[in-house]
């Protein structure tokens, strides 16, 4: 999937601004589900096929307001 098939969350609205792409963001699908973009973290090993990733509370805010929840 390629990013430009994803609805930007964050980033965009009341957040801070990153012009390079490479801040936390959060992504909706076409099929509604949410792509987290992130710092890694190592809290614990998640399953083979799942990562960790770490995203501030105001990123989680900002999506929550776009989505209208």
């Amino acid at each position: 999937m390629a990013r430009e098939e994803l609805i930007r969350l964050t980033g965009k609205f009341d957040g801070p601004n990153c012009d390079d792409d490479d801040c936390p963001n959060l992504y909706r699908t076409a099929s509604g589900s949410i792509v987290v973009q992130g710092d890694v973290s190592t809290a614990f090993q998640p399953p083979k096929g799942e990562a960790l990733v770490e995203i501030p509370e105001a990123v989680l805010r900002e999506a929550v307001r776009a989505l209208g929840w």
